[in-house]
């Protein structure tokens, strides 16, 4: 049987993951796969934090919010990411994987609270945590999110589900002769002012020496491979 080579892992989904080809918001098909390939992994027995984005609904920073104040658009991009977080909640209750959400944004009916050790607790008797709300704060991305809530809980390593197979110089869609990085350093990314994650979440994990994988999430059983030590995607790390 397969064996984890990390104790706790902080799982980055963005909202177009769970939209799939449909777009816009959430593709029922395309989350139950999500979850059961979480299940699997959960059986593990791996720690697993989940933070997840929303712009299969809604995002600040897209044309659509182009003429709004910042702060409302960015705050409209957060309860997106809520809407997301319970959807999955859902998928993976139904694979029989106890869930809570714990949301920056206080909405007591709907979601717990963000309190770090409540948290920590949940993730010590077994039960997948998804972050949601972002940070709470306008300016700041869910990548950014992501990164301070793998801080918070001692996360081993942030795994970054993208559309990709890891990282490219250049748009693989796009450029045919792109190069793929297997392993590149913070600083490089930083350099190079790569499309990995936003340069305040690649500078949080650096000055924390915290590692990313980025890697293909529509090919199934990658989340499985990447725990278990299987050399796919792309590795940032000092």
């Amino acid at each position: 049987m397969s064996t984890s080579i990390f104790k706790r892992v902080l799982l980055k989904l963005s909202g177009e993951a769970l939209a799939a080809d449909q777009g816009f918001g959430v593709d029922s098909t395309h989350i139950h796969s999500i979850a059961a390939e979480l299940a699997d992994v959960h059986s593990l027995g791996i720690d697993i934090a989940i933070v997840v984005g929303g712009g299969n609904f809604f995002r600040g920073v897209a044309e659509q919010a182009k003429e709004m104040d910042r702060v409302s658009a960015d705050q409209m991009g957060m309860l997106a990411t809520v809407i997301n977080a319970l959807a999955l909640q859902d998928a993976l209750e139904k694979q029989g994987v106890h869930t809570r959400v714990m949301s920056a944004i206080e909405m007591n009916q709907v979601a717990e609270p963000f309190i770090r050790r409540r948290a920590l607790r949940h993730l010590e008797k077994g039960r997948v945590v998804i972050f949601a709300g972002g940070t709470g704060n306008p300016y700041f991305s869910t990548d950014t999110a992501a990164s301070l809530r793998a801080m918070e809980i001692k996360a081993d390593v942030i795994l970054k589900a993208t559309k990709v197979d890891g990282i490219y110089d250049a748009d693989p869609m796009k450029v045919k002769d792109a190069k793929k990085f297997t392993e590149i350093t913070y600083m490089d990314v930083l350099k190079q002012g790569l499309k990995v994650m936003d340069l305040t979440a690649i500078s949080l994990c650096k000055d924390n020496n915290l590692p990313i994988v980025i890697f293909n999430l529509n090919q199934r059983g990658n989340i499985r491979k990447v725990v278990t030590g299987e050399k796919i995607g792309s590795l940032v790390s000092a």
